[in-house]
C-alpha cells in the first residue's frame, strides 16, 4: 500500500487539455494497448493522466484510439521518455449506474524531472494535437504524483476513486492518512486486491490548480474478485469512511486495463 510522507512541489506545465462533459454508457469494445509495456519504475514517479468523458461515438473513437493514436504514443515512447502507459475503459459506477468518465490514460514517468522534459518534446505535442481528431466530448489532463515502491502486480480490473477537492484540505489529508489508508490496509485480504496505487493530482498539464484531488485505485487479479471484494464487509467499512472526509465529493469508477 502506498504511503504519503511528504509532496513535491510542481511548476508550470503548458499543454491545454479541457472540454466539455457527458455521462453516458462506456459501451465501446476494447482496444488494444499499443503503448503499454511489461514493467513499472520504482520509486518516486509523475504521472501524466488524461481522462476523456464519453464521446460522441464511442465506435469512431475506440477506432481512432486504437488504429491512430495509441500507435503515435508508442512510436514517441523513446523521445518521450515514459516508462510505463496503463490504458483504462470506465465501464460502470460503483454502484452499477453509467459511469461518469469514458478512459483514462496514465503516463508513468520515473522523476518529476523526466516527466517535464518528456512533456516539453516535440513526440509529446504530436500526441496533444492529436486529441482533436478523435475526442469529441473533451478531456482532462493533469499532472499527478505518488509515492513509495511502484506496484508491480497486473492490474486487469480495477475501482478507481477520483476526489474532488475538499473544503478542507488539510483536515482531508489528515484522516486520509491517519485513518482511511490504514483501514484499506487493514481490509486488503478480505477484500482481495493485489495492488493499490495512491496519487495526488497537483497541477492541470497547463499549469493552473488540478481540475481534481486525488485518485485511488485498486486492482484486482479478475473482474470476478472485484465483484467478490466489493461486496465484503471490509470494503463496506471503507465505504462507509468515505463521507467523513471526502468533503468535496467524488467519483468511483469500475474499469478494466486493457
Amino acid at each position: 500500500m502506498r504511503r504519503f510522507p511528504s509532496w513535491w512541489l510542481v511548476p508550470s506545465i503548458a499543454l491545454a487539455a479541457c472540454g466539455g462533459s457527458d455521462d453516458r454508457a462506456a459501451d465501446a469494445p476494447a482496444a488494444d494497448s499499443a503503448a503499454a509495456t511489461t514493467e513499472r519504475p520504482s520509486g518516486p514517479q509523475a504521472i501524466v493522466t488524461v481522462m476523456y468523458r464519453t464521446p460522441k461515438d464511442t465506435a469512431a473513437f475506440e477506432k481512432y484510439y486504437r488504429e491512430k493514436h495509441l500507435p503515435l504514443v508508442s512510436a514517441g515512447k523513446e523521445e518521450i521518455g515514459f516508462q510505463q502507459a496503463e490504458l483504462t475503459r470506465f465501464v460502470s459506477a460503483l454502484d452499477g449506474k453509467r459511469p461518469t468518465l469514458y478512459r483514462q490514460a496514465e503516463l508513468y514517468f520515473s522523476s518529476l524531472d523526466d516527466a517535464q522534459k518528456g512533456m516539453a518534446t516535440a513526440a509529446f505535442k504530436r500526441v496533444g494535437d492529436d486529441f482533436k481528431n478523435f475526442d469529441t466530448r473533451g478531456l482532462i489532463g493533469m499532472l499527478a504524483l505518488e509515492t513509495g515502491d511502484a506496484g508491480t502486480a497486473p492490474c486487469p480490473a480495477l475501482v478507481t476513486v477520483i476526489y474532488n477537492t475538499p473544503k478542507d484540505t488539510a483536515a482531508f489529508e489528515r484522516h486520509y492518512n491517519a485513518t482511511h489508508v490504514p483501514l484499506v490496509t487493514e481490509g486488503q485480504q478480505e477484500i482481495g486486491f493485489v495492488r493499490a496505487d495512491l496519487t495526488r493530482f497537483e497541477s492541470n498539464l497547463d499549469g493552473s490548480p488540478p481540475a481534481r484531488y486525488r485518485q485511488a485505485e485498486l486492482c484486482f487479479s479478475s473482474m470476478d474478485a472485484l465483484k467478490k471484494g466489493t461486496a465484503s464487509a471490509a470494503f463496506k467499512k471503507v465505504g462507509d469512511d468515505l463521507p467523513k472526509f471526502a468533503t468535496g465529493g467524488l467519483t468511483a469508477l469500475i474499469g478494466e486495463q486493457q
